[in-house]
């Protein structure tokens, strides 16, 4: 069977007894910041799980993508080393909600297994857990007892965290042979790869208690995983997860490009690296994963890092991982066609990220070589943990490299202070999922949110329609704790039965207003929903007294609400122009919609030109123009993406959804806020673009009044330049070009007066001072440009021929020092610039560094500058 018959098979099977095919979530966890990616099938219906949602349906099945390269869970330093481990996998999945327990879900795997997979029964094991007689009774009923195993907690109980939903599990191996281990001892005895685990079913029976003692679920339920990896390796006969379909395709590709056999690369562990690790960057850059340099971007990059240096090992020296990505995107595209719209988009980011590595990895070595330079002169012999993780994390420089480098040079390495650098790292990284303080808080809390909502139900969010509502307190939080009564002064979050105020999510602020009764005034300044139904009004009491029970008109500021719709409805008309004018390939990447603008990320490859973001404005005032109607119908979710609306990929959505659609232009998936026409939303000017990472484009926009005040200003700036040149607004660009024209030419004419003053005085070679065979020749300018210092030093070069050059000069402020420092190719050996500039910076109080021929330093001690050249002579001979 092939790995797509594997896949398709297993979701057959599960649909024919009733089960849900649920689609892949996305990478990136929703609402998890516990995790950075998703590790497991059951990950997308933890909510469900946990009994905080409801799904239509109570039997699903699925094949999840996964990571497991950061966090608790990181396969990543054994990519390569084993036969079973994968930065990026599937996981298929069948799972129960409250319905089927153990006696199907054993029936299921059996029949599924031994008719349909047609795995000899005499080869498949069996684990349960050591208390579990009801698993082991339901087993005998089909294997021998002597082929079921009773194992501890370790092996064979499964929980979600300390507290929650928990069970006993129950493993199904698969015997491999003696050609794996002739000597086994046997399951649970041997860590080898005879008996392999290819199918864990999780009873989820017990909800484990703060203080540990476990209790029944009401419902209790079924999550299993199977590695598709894994199943398909048994499936197709080999040992090995490399051996299969899944990579073949990879591996002949590399071949090609390191004119070695496939089997070659295969059985090395730079290939393996190499396959496993661009299926990872592919999917991940897929699902909106960016380079960068803390949470999931950072993991992004070291396993694009580690894949590239293991290039190197193949000789493969220019980028080459964005060329294999086409032959994964051609295996893949059946059951992930969202990957066939995003490929030349993967294939920017990840060329881009290599070609950065590649400059770093050059900048690493010189690092290295400095480092080494001045632990020699100290006569150290050790090479400090601080520099060897700044050259790893930095730049992507392998510790192993640097161990050989180190060892050339009669050197070692302080791998206790490197191991506490990382470690101190990982921490930091750690702390960085969980983001906002407000969000950390809310995250921290959730505890207390889930009993709140238990005791005193939902909010009902009624500002669709509404901006004012007669409201009841029913809940008073002051920093953690649930109180009765709050005064004025006090800053507090309430929870009302029903609410207009619109909380903050999918990129749209909250909403702002006040509370009024007869006994007090509440000024509301944020609305935040820690659960999906529970919404907080974050408030300070400005008068008089609340407590729960009381009865309030809920006013919404219906300013700031018309301006966010204004630029919410704008940024869905952004979306579909982007789409159209640059291709269907851009994505939304994030997004924030307040009162005074808006913040539109997305895919795209390059910096749009001055003529794209013309036509992107011209087509949304276009459609503003046009004045649609803005509707908003509730569907179902397949009618509502069978309808064309726009899902955006990784967001979670329930089983109805809001369509927002403006006209026929624009129809999206959202639960914001919006104009009743595109009309409302006025003008709309793009103030802004930029940035935020490789492959990921901002644009910041303004409408209705706000574009209305950025116009204005521009007028004023236009007329204070109309005044400055003593013209008309028409005269301005002419009489500037003049102006610069002018310009230009005075500065030749200064340029040409410079060059004449070099050549009336002595020949500078007269100035050459000798250190044995070198030639040194340092020459002070007067005040001059960076470009002057660096073509004086190029024209005394070519008069020395060999030899070291230094040109040094003030700025032409009077604030700071510049120097060039030049070695001649026959002395670079024995002198290089770089060193030599670091060594001189340090008169002027500055740094300096650059290249063997040719270097640069700079520093602010002016007063100290004739040092550069009073001691230069001493410094190069100390050299």
């Amino acid at each position: 069977m092939t790995s797509s018959e594997v896949r398709a098979l297993f979701i057959q099977y599960f649909s024919e007894q009733g089960h849900e095919i649920v689609p892949s979530a996305s990478l990136i966890p929703e609402g998890d910041p516990t995790l950075l990616f998703n590790n497991a099938g059951m990950v997308q219906f933890k909510q469900t799980f946990l009994g905080e949602e409801s799904r239509p349906y109570l039997r699903a099945v699925s094949s999840q993508k996964c990571v497991r390269a950061g966090g608790k869970h990181n396969d990543l330093e054994n990519v390569g080393q084993t036969a079973r481990h994968h930065t990026f996998f599937e996981m298929l999945g069948n799972f129960s909600f409250g319905d089927y327990f153990k006696k199907d879900a054993i029936a299921f795997a059996w029949e599924l297994l031994t008719n349909r997979f047609k795995l000899p029964p005499s080869k498949l094991w069996i684990t349960i857990y050591k208390d579990d007689d009801e698993a082991a009774a339901l087993w005998q009923k089909i294997v021998p007892a002597d082929r079921i195993i009773r194992l501890g907690e370790k092996d064979n109980f499964w929980q979600m965290g300390d507290v929650g939903p928990c069970g006993p599990c129950s493993e199904i191996m698969f015997d491999q042979g003696e050609v794996v281990h002739a000597d086994c001892p046997g399951i649970g005895v041997c860590e080898c790869d005879r008996y392999l685990e290819i199918w864990n079913l999780v009873f989820m029976q017990y909800n484990r208690a703060s203080d540990g003692t476990l209790s029944p679920l009401p419902k209790p339920s079924i999550d299993t995983g199977m590695g598709l990896e894994r199943m398909t390796a048994v499936c197709q006969g080999v040992l090995n997860n490399y051996e299969t379909d899944l990579f073949a395709p990879l591996f002949k590709e590399i071949a090609k490009r390191t004119n070695r056999s496939q089997k070659e690369v295969m059985a090395s562990m730079p290939g393996r690296v190499i396959a496993d690790h661009v299926r990872a960057l592919t999917f991940m850059a897929g699902d909106g994963v960016i380079p960068a340099n803390e949470g999931r971007g950072y993991v992004f990059r070291r396993i694009l890092r580690r894949a590239a240096r293991y290039g190197r090992q193949l000789d493969l020296y220019e980028p080459f991982l964005h060329t294999l990505i086409g032959t994964i995107v051609s295996q893949m595209a059946e059951p992930y066609p969202e990957l066939l719209q995003s490929q030349s988009l993967i294939e920017g980011i990840v060329l881009g990220e290599e070609e950065r590595f590649i400059h770093t990895l050059n900048q690493g070595m010189q690092l290295l070589d400095g480092v080494i330079a001045e632990l020699k002169e100290k006569g150290a012999q050790v090479i400090p943990g601080e520099s060897l993780f700044t050259l790893y994390d930095t730049y992507g420089f392998p510790i192993d490299l640097t161990e050989e480098v180190a060892s050339e040079n009669g050197m070692s390495l302080d791998t206790a202070g490197y191991q506490e650098a990382m470690d101190a790292q990982k921490d930091r990284a750690r702390r960085s999922w969980v983001g906002s303080d407000r969000g950390a808080k809310i995250i921290e809390n959730t505890d207390l949110y889930k009993e709140l909502r238990s005791q005193i139900g939902a909010t009902q969010f009624v500002g669709y329609d509404l901006l004012q509502e007669h409201v009841t307190l029913l809940a008073i939080l002051k920093e953690t704790e649930i109180v009765d009564s709050a005064r004025a002064g006090d800053e507090v979050a309430l929870v009302f039965n029903k609410t207009p105020f619109y909380a903050e999510a999918g990129g749209q602020v909250g909403d702002q207003g006040r509370l009024v009764s007869e006994l007090a005034q509440v000024e509301i300044d944020q609305t935040s929903k820690p659960l999906t139904d529970l919404i907080l009004h974050h408030a300070k009491i400005t008068q008089g007294a609340v407590k729960t029970g009381d009865h309030f008109e809920a006013e919404v500021n219906g300013l700031l609400r018309h301006n966010t719709a204004r630029n919410h409805t704008g940024t869905h008309l952004l979306h579909a122009v982007l789409r159209n004018v640059l291709g269907d390939h851009v994505k939304q990447a994030g997004s924030l919609v307040a009162p005074d603008r808006l913040r539109f990320d997305f895919q795209h490859s390059s910096a749009l030109s001055e003529e794209e973001i013309d036509r992107i404005e011209a087509e949304v005032n276009t459609q503003i123009l046009s004045d649609e109607p803005v509707q908003t119908t509730l569907m179902d979710m397949k009618e509502a993406v069978d309808s064309g609306a726009m899902a955006l990929f990784g967001e979670k959505y329930g089983d109805e959804v809001r369509v927002v659609s403006v006209g026929e232009y624009s129809r999206e998936l959202c639960g914001g806020t919006h104009c009743r026409t595109a009309g409302e939303i006025g003008l709309f000017k793009i103030v802004k673009q930029g940035s935020v990472a490789s492959g990921v484009r901002r644009l910041e926009a303004v409408t209705g009044s706000a574009a209305y005040q950025w116009v204005k200003k521009q007028e004023g700036i236009i007329r204070s330049l109309s005044s400055l040149l003593k013209g008309h607004p028409e005269e301005i660009l002419i009489k500037s070009e003049r102006l610069l024209q002018q310009l230009e030419e005075k500065q030749h004419e200064i340029e040409r007066l410079r060059s004449q003053q070099h050549a009336s005085v002595e020949d500078p070679l007269s100035a050459v001072k000798k250190i044995g065979d070198l030639s040194v020749l340092a020459e002070k300018l007067a005040p001059a440009e960076l470009k002057e210092i660096r073509a004086r030093a190029d024209h005394l070069r070519d008069r020395l021929k060999s030899g070291i050059i230094i040109v040094g000069a003030e700025a032409l402020d009077g604030q700071k020092v510049s120097l060039v420092v030049m070695v001649t190719p026959d002395w670079t050996k024995s002198y290089k610039a770089g060193d030599i500039a670091k060594k001189l910076a340090v008169l002027i109080d500055g740094s300096g560094g650059g290249k063997p021929e040719m270097a640069q330093a700079g520093g602010k001690d002016v007063a100290h500058f004739d040092l550069i050249f009073t001691e230069s002579i001493k410094i190069i001979e100390g050299m």
